[in-house]
């Protein structure tokens, strides 16, 4: 062993125990932001589209309440652009602690709301106003997150590291969904009266213990090197959009077919399944519960591929495996056996979504400098979110009400959004095993 490969192999060994804080700190408090984001979408299938809008016309109000799931998405751009500027100007660890109050507050405010009988157009004005909220949090929340891993991590681990930090999303998922699962257990009066409330106002506790461990969260050793030598961007957002247009775009193109799967295999099924094949809800559920629990092994092996084989590597595959399963995943649900069903939703998340996701987090931020990162990588994600994943559902609910109950628009839909990805892969460079700049 080289004098140099003792020294680093020191480095990483002192290093060890505060990387490690800040892997598992930046995990739970990404855990409940994504709970709180996540249970929105349970409830958008299962019974916004009932007690918010007027009743008469059931696709309607399902393509409504989708509609306002998109919002959420639509937000997000928004919230990355206001926390991506201070996050680049005054660091990563005051704006995660800002982020997850704000999303709190709006999930909590959810719990608390009146319906439509009961207030009439209000309800779902109030409902929007409330997801916008949220999506403005989540879209400040993420890049923080990943940055603060992703900035810390020795340069042949970040694509594993990166990536461990989205295990906080299907653990928020898991226990969304698991409180859902378990409420939906109440007659169907009580579920719909007071019982779906209950996941949305215990997040306040929730919010509670990720505000903790975030303010015990130290600054990256990356942005107190740009505040040393002087180099905080002014506006970082004009900076990227007028002199670094190229990996900004190629950062939202990466994220369109990954979101997409994500919105159809989690959120859009649970309506096609119920209301289209009638099947039970909780069998839909078990299924995004199931993926859930899988893909809190697969995203860290994702990741640990990618500093293997590289980024572009398990892109492209993933873009193969969303193109060629588009038409078999809605043969398998229409099977409507349950095993298959479940089988389908977790194969359609875990290699349509989970390697993307996984991969994508040390991916976007490796595309910027230190000075521009936590905006370009997070605008870029959000802004891939937004096209996709918020309207995705809500693409979906109207191709299927266009073609009379057949789902293969739907399938085309996410070949689409396949080939766009595997293009910006094209485009993007390799940063495995690559410095930072």
């Amino acid at each position: 062993m080289t004098v140099a490969e003792q020294v680093d192999l020191n480095a990483l060994t002192d290093e060890t125990p505060r990387l490690q804080k800040i892997v598992w700190s930046s995990v739970i408090g990404t855990a409940v932001e994504w709970y709180d984001f996540l249970i929105y979408g349970a409830a958008t299938a299962l019974v916004f589209n009932k007690i918010f809008f007027a009743a008469g016309n059931a696709t309607l109000a399902t393509i409504a309440a989708f509609g306002t799931y998109a919002v959420g998405f639509l937000a997000r751009p928004l919230g990355a652009a206001i926390f991506g500027h201070y996050g680049d100007r005054v660091g990563r660890k005051a704006m995660l602690a800002i982020t997850i109050i704000v999303m709190g507050l709006g999930t909590f405010l959810i719990g608390l709301l009146p319906t439509y009988q009961q207030i009439g157009v209000a309800a779902p004005v109030l409902l929007i106003a409330l997801r916008f909220l949220q999506g403005i949090g989540l879209g400040g929340e993420w890049g923080g997150a990943v940055l603060m891993v992703v900035e810390n991590a020795p340069t042949r681990r970040r694509g594993l590291l990166g990536s461990i930090v989205q295990v906080g999303s299907p653990l928020g998922n898991l226990v969304a969904i698991g409180m859902f699962a378990l409420v939906s257990s109440l007659p169907e009066a009580d579920f719909m009266s007071w019982g779906w409330r209950v996941p949305f106002l215990i997040s306040i506790f929730l919010v509670g213990v990720g505000l903790y461990i975030r303010l015990s969260m130290e600054e990256t050793l990356a942005f107190r090197h740009v505040q040393a030598k002087n180099e905080i961007a002014r506006m970082p957002l004009a900076e990227i959009l007028t002199h670094h247009r190229k990996p900004f775009f190629t950062a939202v193109g990466l994220k369109i077919a990954e979101i997409s799967y994500a919105s159809i295999a989690s959120v859009f099924v649970i309506s096609y399944a119920t209301a289209n094949l009638g099947l039970p809800r909780s069998l839909v559920l078990n299924g995004v519960f199931a993926s859930s629990a899988v893909a809190l092994f697969a995203i860290p092996l994702f990741g640990w591929l990618s500093d293997r084989l590289g980024r572009k590597t398990m892109f492209y595959a993933s873009c193969a495996f969303c193109a060629l399963f588009a038409f078999p995943f809605f043969w398998l649900l229409q099977t409507r056996e349950p095993v298959i069903v479940v089988l389908a939703i977790v194969v359609a998340i875990s290699f349509g979504q989970m390697v993307m996701f996984g991969v994508g987090a040390p991916w976007y931020s490796e595309l910027f400098s230190a000075r521009l990162r936590y905006s370009g990588a997070s605008l870029g994600f959000q802004v891939g979110a937004a096209l996709s994943g918020g309207l995705t559902p809500l693409i979906a609910a109207s191709l299927l009400a266009w073609s009379g109950g057949a789902s293969w628009p739907v399938s085309v839909f996410l070949i689409i959004c396949a080939m766009i990805t595997a293009t910006a892969t094209y485009f993007a460079p390799e940063m495995a095993n690559k410095e930072l700049t």
